[in-house]
């Protein structure tokens, strides 16, 4: 696995170093565009029509994910007129990029944005590494909660840890099942997004038997999940998992990502993957991580269409 070094050395090799590849490397990072999926995934019925709308990997700093453009996300995402919400974690900055950063927004500021998040369904949360490593005090006592947590919380956005809710629209029910994250504390200081390979060694908080087995009836199961690196331990029952945290890999030249925080490489760096007929979606999220810049990989919200003419896979 490529570390930050060898991507800042390879950046260079292929001219990104350059004014005029670098300048839109950087100008890609800050224009958002919405992805729409529509399927109908084993499991879910075709009668039961939801549309999600999925942010993931918000990062807010200055001046690359300011509040006002946090702002801008939240209305373009309400325009959507999702039935429910998901937030997949990552919220606050890594501290590589905080180092480039003019200044880091508190979670109380940032999640009042989110707070304007508005769908008949309601709003679901759950955390992402960052959002757990950056609290020191979460750190040092290996529990929550964590400052982004009780922020979003004290917005009236639930977060989940090892959670489901049971939903219904028109009255179909349906299940959205939110995962602890997979990487919560980390053993040793380092690069942000160094994987497990290259010698952290992370123990997460998830506990999907635990998750699953409050769904109590036959209704079909949405799963958040931060880290896609747990899908192929979710069994048949969930009928789609939503992931983040790769960024689509943040950096892809010729569809190539020198560097992707997941044990399963470019497995699941982004997009609509099916595996033994298990559906999983990707988002290549919003902000950025280690490097202020996105290369082939541009900043996106993912709409989700759910049952009625979507594809049955």
């Amino acid at each position: 696995m490529i570390t930050r070094r060898d991507l800042l050395k390879m950046l260079a090799a292929v001219g990104v170093g350059s004014t005029a590849l670098s300048s839109y490397a950087v100008a890609e990072s800050f224009g958002e565009w919405v992805t729409p999926y529509a399927l109908t995934p084993p499991g879910w019925m075709p009668s039961l029509r939801v549309r999600l709308a999925v942010l993931a990997d918000l990062h807010v700093c200055e001046p690359w994910m300011s509040v006002d453009r946090v702002a801008a996300i939240v209305d373009q995402t309400n325009s959507l007129k999702p039935d429910a919400i998901l937030l997949l974690g990552d919220y606050v900055v890594g501290r590589s990029l905080r180092r480039l950063s003019t200044s880091v927004v508190s979670a109380g500021t940032w999640a009042t944005a989110l707070g304007r998040l508005k769908a008949p369904l309601g709003v679901h949360a759950v955390l992402g590494n960052h959002d757990w490593w950056d609290d020191p005090n979460v750190q040092k006592r290996r529990a929550g909660p964590t400052r982004a947590g009780l922020a979003l919380q004290a917005v009236g956005i639930p977060v989940y840890e090892n959670q489901a809710v049971r939903l219904e629209k028109d009255g179909q029910a349906f299940w959205i099942a939110g995962l602890g994250d997979q990487w919560a504390f980390r053993s040793r200081e380092g690069d942000d997004e160094i994987p497990p390979s290259k010698g952290f060694r992370y123990q997460g908080v998830d506990d999907l038997p635990r998750t699953l087995a409050q769904v109590t009836d036959d209704a079909p199961v949405i799963l958040m999940a931060h880290e896609p690196d747990i899908f192929p331990q979710v069994p048949d029952r969930v009928s789609l998992t939503v992931s983040g945290h790769t960024h689509g890999g943040q950096v892809r030249i010729f569809g190539f990502a020198p560097m992707v925080p997941s044990r399963y490489g470019l497995r699941y760096v982004y997009g609509h993957k099916v595996e033994h007929g298990r559906n999983l979606i990707v988002s290549g999220g919003l902000g950025c991580s280690t490097l202020p810049v996105r290369l082939g990989s541009p900043p996106e919200i993912v709409r989700i269409d759910l049952g009625g003419n979507g594809g049955e896979v």
